[in-house]
């Protein structure tokens, strides 16, 4: 600084413009984000402003020759992203999981798209959150199996994107299960289940043995990866196991493991009771899989021992009907049970004691009329339990020709959307990755800079906590 041009005043580059003097002292510099726009060089002989590109997202403030400051708006807040890659890399990461948020990120520039479409940093992601976002719920319709997004805009996948193709047909195909990001469906025709994957539109076709063929087919597939490297809803690469059920003539269970890993049916396994199945989808808790029969039993099948075991639950009385109950997970972990007698919810919870003797306990009875955005003074037979999300402990309900996803724990619900059907859902859950198709939508500007103030709200609230 020459004498006579005051005292240089200097703020923290990160999250203040700064402008640069002149040699000349004909203008002031200012510099602009080589990403965002076009750069403009100055002449030499300085008769105009010279437009200078930065290699940082935000312009910066020095003093010039007489002291005046001088600044120029932003697109994007005031807060500076990290030039390190292994630190732009921690904040990706904590992105929402939502299915607009990397494809956001992709779109601000090519170093970011890089990072975001690393199939090493799709593994950190979804092992940071673990739980993958609800994106719609599959379900037999009379045009087949179709999907139907729950989430709003930017987030909603559309349904012809999640298409299981021919695997959808309506007189050849029935949905059995839908778990980790894959979808099991049966082949009335051929005697074969296929195991679906929506998001890469992989599947595998899987001749059922002969002997489960005969009676009502029910199912359930599931990732076969250990805790280390499972990943609920990220399993796409990892192996899977498929679990049938099934009925002899006389009513009696029948169970049957696929392994991937191995790519052959294990031994057939059967119980010592009478099973009416009715096609409601299983519950897991845990490692255990769960179907409610229509008479007042329940099957349990351990997938580590490979062993089925018969229990009892309390009788259907009044006017709960077969379909209005669920198999779920209590607070404690243990085995619970939840009956729809419209508009209540009546929990119990099996309790095992000390002796190994067990027992079923009325746990609590709910009002849903206490529950914000559930239409109040419902009748008699209103309401059907169609679903339940093992992960969220969020039960769907069909209500006066609207679907609600209803979480006891939290007391709260929410409207999916409208439907005159009364079917079992089978809720999808996965990660939604860039270059598993929302990057291949044009995106322009906008939509990067919402990404830089989405990442800056981020570094900004980290530093308060912080």
């Amino acid at each position: 600084m020459e004498d006579g041009a005051g005292m240089p005043r200097r703020r923290s580059p990160p999250l203040h413009p700064q402008i640069q003097a002149r040699d000349e002292g004909a203008g002031v510099g200012r510099r602009r984000n080589p990403r965002l726009h076009p750069q403009i060089q100055a002449s030499e002989e300085g008769g105009g402003m010279a437009h200078r590109s930065t290699p940082r997202l935000h312009p910066q403030i020095h003093a010039s020759e007489d002291g005046a400051r001088s600044t120029r708006t932003s697109p994007v807040e005031s807060a500076s992203l990290p030039d390190d890659d292994d630190m732009l890399r921690e904040i990706l990461l904590r992105l929402p999981p939502q299915p607009s948020s990397l494809p956001r990120a992709s779109a601000v520039c090519k170093r970011w798209r890089g990072l975001v479409t690393d199939p090493k940093f799709h593994r950190q992601f979804r092992a940071h959150h673990g739980k993958p976002p609800l994106l719609g719920i599959f379900e037999l319709s009379n045009k087949g199996i179709v999907f139907k997004p729950t989430l709003d805009a930017p987030d909603c996948i559309p349904s012809q994107r999640l298409d299981l193709g021919r695997y959808s047909q309506r007189w050849h195909y029935g949905l059995l299960d839908c778990r980790h990001g894959l979808v099991l469906v049966k082949n009335s025709n051929q005697s074969q289940v296929v195991v679906c994957d929506p998001i890469t539109g992989h599947h595998r076709c899987l001749a059922v043995p002969s002997v489960l063929w005969m009676g009502k087919l029910g199912g359930a597939v599931l990732c076969a990866a250990g805790d280390h490297d499972h990943v609920k809803g990220g399993c796409h690469p990892n192996p899977f196991k498929v679990v049938l059920l099934s009925l002899t003539s006389a009513n009696q269970p029948l169970a049957c493991v696929y392994s991937s890993e191995t790519a052959i049916w294990g031994n057939v396994i059967s119980a010592p009771c009478r099973f009416f199945y009715d096609g409601v989808p299983p519950t897991l808790i845990g490692s255990t899989l769960y179907w409610l029969s229509a008479n007042d039993l329940m099957i349990k099948f351990d997938l580590d021992e490979h062993t089925l075991a018969v229990i009892s639950v309390p009788p259907v009385t009044g006017d709960i009907q077969y379909r209005n109950r669920l198999v779920i997970q209590a607070e404690d972990g243990a085995i619970g049970l939840v009956n729809l007698s419209y508009p209540c919810f009546q929990m119990w919870q099996r309790n095992v004691n000390g002796h190994g003797v067990a027992t079923w306990l009325p746990s609590k009875t709910i009002d849903m009329n206490t529950f914000l955005g559930l239409p109040s003074q419902i009748g008699l037979l209103t309401g059907w339990l169609l679903g339940y999300d093992e992960d969220t402990d969020e039960f769907f309900v069909h209500v006066r020709a609207n679907v609600y996803g209803v979480q006891l724990k939290l007391m709260q619900s929410r409207k999916l959307y409208e439907s005159n059907r009364v079917n079992p859902y089978y809720p999808f859950k996965s990660f939604y990755t860039p270059d598993e198709g929302m990057a291949a939508a044009v995106l322009d500007e906008s939509i990067a800079v919402g990404s830089v103030n989405m990442l800056s709200a981020f570094l900004k609230k980290k530093k308060t906590l912080d």
